[in-house]
């Protein structure tokens, strides 16, 4: 197996250009784990944990650029307030350990259904940022999943950053495990609220081939905020209103049985999750107003 550290972005991307198959590598929390339960053997290892430009972030007007190679931990500690479903889901990853090694870019490139960043980034406008030496690529983050463990990158392409608006309203995350600490998701859900443009996002993990939005969910909602002028009086939300929201997104799922759980039990665990963020993210809604007067 070849090993490669570039020290530069242009070079780590030249790389890439020469070795399609080479695999990159960052906190290596997945891809180390998948080699050495011999799942993959890749040709080559690309090692980017050298490659500053990666290491940070910036805002760009309202819109955060993450990059690649920045840390769970750091998403939480800088970025709480600004990405605060994308934080909330990085304070359920792994240990301490993971968090400080892990990258929100790895977890994109592993592109597994389970991932735990994917469900708050499908709940955003997020764009993914994909760069070769033939320029950079912007891809919506919904149209970036394209199979299990497969994305729209090319094969000489690497992920430079992610572009993800900062929160205008109530973010939320949920997680299903086997045990509270260190688990991979049985279920996952996140919900966003952007009040400014009357609009829902959703995202839902391990609980179909691909991480994916529940659309249908989406635009109920957003009609019954719209048609009962909600977003502007912030009054409290039918009941019904939030269990046919729960309903809708556990429909949107298509769940298989495995050794973490069942189809059933995902479907349940996916309505009650968005049952409880919506009532959550709702609730902080009708709080910020109240404060502000």
């Amino acid at each position: 197996m070849d090993f490669f550290r570039p020290a530069t972005w242009p070079d780590a991307l030249a790389v890439k250009a020469a070795s399609p198959g080479a695999l990159p590598i960052a906190g290596g929390t997945d891809v180390m784990v998948e080699i050495n339960f011999d799942r993959v053997r890749p040709a080559a290892l690309l090692d980017l944990t050298g490659v500053r430009d990666l290491a940070d972030w910036s805002a760009d007007g309202s819109v955060i650029r993450l990059g690649a190679g920045v840390p769970y931990a750091r998403v939480i500690s800088e970025l709480g307030d600004r990405l605060p479903g994308l934080a909330g889901a990085s304070r359920t990853v792994g240990s301490p350990q993971i968090r400080n090694r892990g990258t929100v870019g790895g977890n994109l490139g592993s592109a597994s259904p389970a991932g735990d960043a994917h469900p708050p980034l499908l709940a955003c406008d997020t764009v993914v940022e994909a760069e070769s030496v033939r320029g950079v690529r912007h891809i919506p983050i919904r149209e970036f999943y394209t199979g299990v463990k497969r994305s729209a990158l090319a094969p000489d392409e690497l992920i430079a950053a992610v572009r993800v608006p900062a929160a205008e309203g109530p973010q939320e995350f949920s997680k299903v495990g086997v045990r509270n600490a260190m688990v991979i998701a049985v279920s996952s859900f996140a919900i966003a609220l952007h009040p400014e443009r009357g609009r829902v996002g959703t995202g839902l993990g391990s609980a179909a081939p691909t991480p994916r939005p529940a659309t249908a969910a989406e635009e109920f909602l957003e009609n019954e905020l719209a048609e009962h002028n909600l977003w502007h009086s912030r009054g409290p939300l039918a009941e019904s209103v939030v269990r046919r929201f729960g309903d809708l997104v556990a429909q949107a799922a298509s769940p298989i049985d495995d050794v973490r759980g069942t189809v059933a039990y995902r479907r349940h665990s996916l309505a009650v999750m968005a049952r409880r963020t919506l009532t959550w993210a709702w609730r902080s809604y009708q709080q910020e107003h109240r404060r502000c007067a």
